[in-house]
């Protein structure tokens, strides 16, 4: 039997090869990007307390009411930005399940979506599956800032949308309140759906603000947030986010939504509304993890890797030029056979594997972790 892949050039993700050498070689994982401690436990406590009480059948295809209210509330107390409820909130099984139905919901054969590279690596595959083509504007280490002329000469008329990601991974950079306006200047009066890319929306450092879409009136009009549970409450593997949108957009989302996915985990939903009743459980997260990032930079100041600190997510990048030239996905590999310490190379995630010799570290890690991984970066 013979087969035509509609994605011929997809192979095995970059995170799966890496924890995969991670694993062979017993070395300290900070590749992919995930805790190595617990949840909170009354979280925990909280989803086995839902799933004895019942919660275990089919949740509302949008999602529990009481979870889209929290979702709602929290809008309104961080942005003063209503979603509502009933119609413009959607539970979804990740923000990768979302991005992938809003792209699937929109984008038509030779439609042309727009992305930044280093760009997540779920984005291009959904666009192109479906018939559309993704158009790059490559961003550039160490402060990938977007040139916003070059991103208004690549719009067309095959425009159909333009995908963001603040703060951004992989590179840990995060937007201004100057990037969102000048984003929203060259949509305007245009039919271009934004989807935006916010699971990293609470992980924010140094005084910084998230410049939310919500935050501004014609681009919301416009604009899908994704946003992920499972990165704000330390545990990815349930696979809980959810998607904001205008009713109109959000209309034609659970069109695709109800038959690919319908509902996710009720006991999860019931128990993360009940724990998103405490605001405290997202506020404090930015300090949480900068006292990370802070104690993780610390450690390697004296180290031969160059950084310019990270101003939102998880993870670090650092510049290793000052130690080899060797190419980055090869350098990786080799700290992780020969030193016990894995990585992410952003080459894979930019276009012609362009090779800024940087690699990323995820320092969502107990200290103790980020205490044996710096002591090995230090010797490199």
């Amino acid at each position: 039997m013979k087969t035509i892949s509609k994605l011929p050039n997809v192979g095995t993700t970059i995170f799966t090869v890496m924890s995969a050498l991670a694993k062979q070689h017993n070395a300290i994982n900070l590749s992919q990007g995930f805790p190595n401690y617990q949840s909170d436990q009354r979280l925990s406590d909280l989803v086995s307390k839902a799933m004895n009480s019942g919660y275990n059948q089919y949740a509302p295809m949008a999602g529990s009411l009481d979870l889209r209210l929290a979702v709602s509330n929290k809008y309104e107390l961080l942005y003063q930005s209503t979603y509502h409820p009933e119609d413009e909130i959607t539970i979804t099984a990740g923000a990768t399940q979302a991005i992938y139905t809003i792209i699937s919901a929109f984008v038509r054969q030779d439609d042309e979506v727009i992305i930044f590279k280093p760009a997540y690596d779920c984005y291009q595959p959904a666009i192109e599956v479906n018939g559309g083509k993704a158009i790059s504007v490559q961003l550039s280490a160490p402060s990938y800032k977007v040139n916003w002329q070059e991103v208004a000469s690549k719009i067309s008329s095959k425009t159909k949308m333009i995908i963001i990601n603040s703060p951004h991974n992989p590179s840990g950079t995060i937007w201004s309140e100057d990037d969102m306006l000048q984003l929203q200047k060259i949509t305007n009066n245009t039919n271009i759906i934004v989807l935006s890319d916010e699971v990293y929306e609470h992980i924010i450092f140094d005084k910084e603000e998230h410049q939310s879409v919500s935050l501004f009136k014609a681009l919301k009009q416009r604009s899908f947030i994704t946003a992920s549970f499972g990165k704000t409450f330390h545990n990815t593997g349930w696979k809980i986010g959810y998607c904001c949108a205008p009713k109109a957009l959000m209309q034609e989302f659970r069109k695709v939504h109800q038959f690919n996915v319908f509902s996710v985990h009720h006991p999860s939903q019931k128990g993360i509304a009940d724990y998103m009743k405490d605001a405290n459980t997202y506020l404090g997260l930015n300090l949480f993890f900068q006292k990370k990032r802070d104690l993780f930079l610390s450690l390697i100041k004296d180290s031969r890797f160059k950084f310019l600190p990270s101003k939102g997510t998880y993870f670090q990048v650092l510049d290793y030029s000052e130690i080899t030239d060797q190419y980055d996905v090869d350098f990786a590999k080799r700290l992780t056979k020969d030193y016990k310490i894995a990585s992410i190379p952003l080459s894979v995630f930019n276009d012609d594997n362009k090779d800024d010799k940087v690699l990323r570290f995820c320092f969502a890690k107990t200290d103790e972790t980020i205490l044996k991984a710096t002591e090995i970066l230090n010797k490199i």
